[in-house]
């Protein structure tokens, strides 16, 4: 029988954790799961960092930036990506909301004191250029329901248009949907309890045309959002990130 896979198990997955190479800093659940809108047949998506040791980056052969892994678990597709602290910290310090999510959500898997020295210097790195990523985010997603009709990613495309406004106006990262419906299109419960149903179920809801002029309608607030935002212009922890990393490579 397959696992209704809205509900996760955390010790199951800190098992998994446990068999990778590399010592983790930290490791959670992102995707569907994080996002507020998890299938009963959604795969699992599992983010984190791993530490090469030293001997690994100072020498000749370099160890992996980042490590991949697949594998089915209850029939349910797993997914556990990690990069080294170092790949990681660069993409903190640049406009990649992805990271942030993965560092500052709730959904945590495996943690360490480091882990949240990550979580202190993630304030750090928030500036009003993540609004780039989550444009192109939704510009990505748009044009992939655009020719599949899929609902997953029209549930994207809200989420991430929601989630950088948000940022923009507040400061503070938020990607589950559940928590953004404030202004936003009323039919969206609706179609995330249809998402919860099957992961890849087909829109039967509100028409294109209705679609087309909220997503556009969002696309607008996210621009005013920005050019309105009181967020820095650039990143400010790089310092104490190359701190953290020099201690904790020096520790492996």
């Amino acid at each position: 029988m397959t696992r209704d896979m809205r509900e996760l198990d955390y010790a199951e997955l800190r098992d998994i954790m446990g068999e990778q190479p590399y010592p983790l800093l930290f490791a959670t659940v992102s995707g569907a799961h994080l996002y507020g809108f998890p299938s009963r047949d959604s795969d699992v998506d599992l983010r984190g960092v791993h530490v090469l040791p030293a001997a690994e980056v100072v020498g000749l052969r370099s160890g992996p930036e980042t490590l991949d892994r697949t594998w089915f678990e209850n029939e349910a597709e797993v997914d556990l990506v990690t990069h080294d602290l170092a790949k990681f910290a660069r993409l903190m310090l640049r406009r990649n909301g992805y990271v942030l999510e993965q560092v500052l959500l709730p959904l945590v898997v495996l943690s360490t004191p480091e882990h949240e020295e990550l979580v202190s210097l993630a304030a750090g790195c928030i500036t009003r250029w993540h609004a780039h990523h989550y444009r192109g985010f939704a510009k990505t997603q748009w044009e992939f329901f655009g020719k599949t009709g899929e609902l997953k990613p029209l549930l994207y495309t809200f989420r991430v248009l929601l989630t950088g406004i948000h940022l923009m106006r507040t400061g503070v990262v938020q990607a589950d949907l559940r928590e953004l419906l404030d202004g936003a299109p009323s039919y969206l419960p609706e179609l995330m309890a249809v998402k919860a149903e099957a992961e890849h179920g087909a829109l039967e809801g509100p028409s294109v045309e209705v679609l087309t002029a909220d997503v556009e309608r969002l696309q607008a607030e996210l621009d005013a959002a920005e050019a309105a935002s009181q967020l820095p212009e650039s990143a400010v922890a790089e310092p104490e990130l190359n701190d953290l990393l020099i201690r904790v490579r020096l520790s492996q």
